[in-house]
Formats: C-alpha cells, structure tokens, sequence
C-alpha cells in the first residue's frame, strides 16, 4: 500500500542549512521582506522545553515575526513526518488565508523533503513487531539490526544511522510487512523540479568556516545551560521519548549525566556529531534539485544575506 500526502507547498519560501549557518536570523529579517510568517522546519524544535540544544529563535525574534510549529509536543511525546506535513499543510491554509507569505526556516531534510515531494505512509504500525526489534537491538545492539536491514534495503541502510532507531525500526517493519524495500517504496520520492521553480534557499558555507562556527555554538549552548535543561527534561514525567533523546547534544549530554563522563569529552563529542549531522544534511541539500545554494562567508549580515535571496535569481546564486 501507497499512500502520499498531497503538496501543496510548493509555493512557500523555504530557508535551511546545516548547524550553526545562521538560518535564524536570516530568515526572520527575510520574512520581512517578502511579508511572510514562519513555520519550524526543525524536528526538534517540536518539544517544549528544549530551547538551548535546539538554537529555538531568541524572545525577541519570536516577536517580531509570527513563528508556527515551535513547543507543540512534550518531550516524551513522538512525532511523525507525517503529523509534521499535515500540520505543516494546516498552517499554510491558515497564513495564506492571511494574505500572508509562509517561509519555513530550519534544518531537518526529511521535513524538507516531505514537503516539497509528498511522504509515503506505508503499512500501519504493528506494535507487536516493533517490540520485537526493540527487543532484538536491546539484546544485540542496534548494529545488528542496522546489518539486517543492509541485507534487505541496502539503500536505505546507506541512508540511516544506527542510531536512527524510530527510522530503523519502521524500515524493518516495512520490509516485514510488505516483502519490499521502503526505499523501493519511497520512489517518489526522487521526482524534483528544477532549482529556478522553486523558491528554497540553502545557505552554503565554506567547510572551515562551518566547522568553526558549529564548534562555537556548541560552546555557547553548554555556556548557556544546556547540561541544567537536559537534567530538568530527565525529571519531567516521561522524561524524553526516544526521537528526542538521540537529538544531537540531548544524547551526548543524557550519557554524561547517567553515566559520570567527562564534560570536556562530551563538549567534543557534541561538535563531533553536529559536524557529521551537517555532513549528512549536506548530502540530502544537494541531492535535492529543489535547492538553491546561497554561498555566505565571513561576519555575515542577516539583513543583506536576506535581501539577496528576496532578490534572487537563479544565475546570480549559483
């Protein structure tokens, strides 16, 4: 069974980019150029209450522009693609109707993706095998459910990480389910309109240049507070579900605490996995014939970086 999720999103401003490339504050000063309001692109920035691991837009930046899609869910509450789409769809309607442009600012690909070209839904959960699995990596590890998946959908094994346990998980479920592949299944997928149709804007950086400012945003967050927000979210009822518990800095910081680790090692660990999440996101962006690549450099002005892609043609940023 297929079942796709229309896209009628094919008209909206979109502004992505790997950790740390300054989305944020381009796309609120974008939003008031083209009279736009945003919605989260972030599939973290879901959760209430994780605001210093998620870079969520500062008080004054949730002011001066109407942002959606931001603390809707509690941390130990999952969330799906295709919950996002469908309310990323709701929110649409409701600014268009507005008179409103919708730009969506954030990060995360999939959403990215499931936006632009539709989402498959596949079989329905089966809650009896997903224990099962749960089970089996619990026992063996999830490297060994990560290396039957490459037996069966090689392509999809390529595309998740071993710890991508919710997308591991439905991979195998779909595959048990159904006798195919999901990547065989998600062809769809692969259909894009050329970059000049469309308007989603990926801000590129020169790889030094992005390392070194990952690197300070790692700093600032654990500067900020992060070690006292990821202890404060362990102590909520439910603690943190397992999609926001892999978070990139979450995860890093829930072993330190449970685990007595060293804080300068797992400061390192943090930059190490954002670098190769921004590596990974890189790859999605330009396999993406959708996107434009906005090359940006140096101390970067929001306002000016804004006014380039308002102005944009396709010639002046390729």
């Amino acid at each position: 069974m297929q079942n796709l999720v229309p896209t009628p999103a094919l008209d909206c401003w979109f502004l992505t980019g790997p950790p740390g490339s300054g989305k944020t504050g381009v796309g609120v000063e974008l939003a008031r150029l083209v009279g736009a309001e945003i919605v989260s692109l972030d599939s973290m920035a879901l959760y209430r209450g994780m605001d210093i691991g998620t870079a969520k837009p500062s008080a004054e930046q949730l002011a001066a522009v109407p942002h959606h899609l931001v603390d809707i869910i509690e941390p130990h509450e999952e969330y799906s693609l295709a919950q996002y789409v469908e309310a990323a769809h709701g929110r649409i309607d409701e600014i268009k109707n507005r008179g409103r442009e919708v730009l969506f600012v954030g990060g995360t690909p999939l959403y990215l993706k499931g936006l632009l070209r539709g989402i498959f839904e596949g079989p329905p959960a089966d809650p009896e095998l997903r224990a099962k699995l749960r089970e089996e990596a619990e026992r063996h590890g999830w490297e060994s459910l990560h290396r039957r998946l490459t037996q069966v959908d090689p392509q999809a094994a390529r595309r998740l990480h071993p710890n991508d346990t919710r997308r591991l998980v439905r991979a195998l479920e779909v595959y048990e389910k159904t006798g195919r592949p999901i990547s065989q299944m998600q062809q769809q997928f692969d259909g894009g309109r050329p970059a000049d149709e469309c308007r989603v804007f990926v801000l590129d950086w020169p790889r030094e240049e992005l390392l070194g400012r990952i690197d300070r945003r790692v700093d600032r967050m654990f500067a900020a507070g992060l070690v006292d927000e990821v202890r404060r979210l362990l102590d909520r009822p439910g603690g943190l579900s397992k999609t926001a518990g892999q978070a990139v800095g979450y995860r890093e910081v829930v072993e330190y605490l449970q685990q007595n680790q060293d804080l300068p090692e797992t400061m390192d660990l943090v930059k190490t996995h954002t670098r190769q999440l921004a590596k990974r996101q890189g790859t999605w962006f330009r396999g993406l014939s959708e996107c434009r690549f906005v090359p940006v450099s140096g101390q970067i002005d929001p306002g000016a970086v804004a006014r380039r892609i308002a102005a944009a043609d396709v010639r002046e940023l390729l």
